[in-house]
């Protein structure tokens, strides 16, 4: 495993825990952000570059999905929350429903999330919100 590749993981992790850190401790607790970050540093190469192509996936797919006023509940937008689950998968140290629901509702309670969303196609964080949940049922 190449050091940059590694590197490129630990400036991820400080990057994020600079701007999001101390509001996901509060949040979530030490331990879960320890075990995430963990999780992020254990991932393989071709692990953490699907975690990147999913992650652009996400946001080209929801762009398209709203332009053409798709529905969230239909197959491209449960796709995408497929998608979703699968990139959150990759990140947290285990897959838990009701953080999912409770982070995609964050997207729209936070200015930054939406903004990261909805920089290029307004209402790309409230169809990832409501595709989501409604995978969740």
């Amino acid at each position: 495993m190449s050091s940059s590749f590694e590197q490129k993981k630990r400036d991820m992790i400080a990057e994020n825990e600079a701007k999001y850190g101390q509001e996901a401790r509060e949040r979530y607790g030490d331990e879960q952000v320890d075990a995430s970050n963990a999780k992020l540093m254990g991932l393989s190469e071709e692990a953490f570059e699907r975690a990147q192509r999913l992650a652009v996936d996400i946001c080209a797919s929801l762009e398209a999905a709203v332009q053409a006023g798709l529905p969230p509940e239909g197959a491209e937008g449960q796709r995408i929350a497929q998608a979703h689950r699968e990139w959150i998968t990759l990140c947290w140290p285990a897959y838990d429903p009701q953080a999912h629901a409770g982070l995609v509702r964050m997207y729209l309670d936070d200015p930054r999330f939406t903004a990261y969303y909805d920089g290029k196609q307004p209402g790309c964080a409230q169809f990832l919100h409501d595709a989501v949940l409604h995978l969740l049922g």
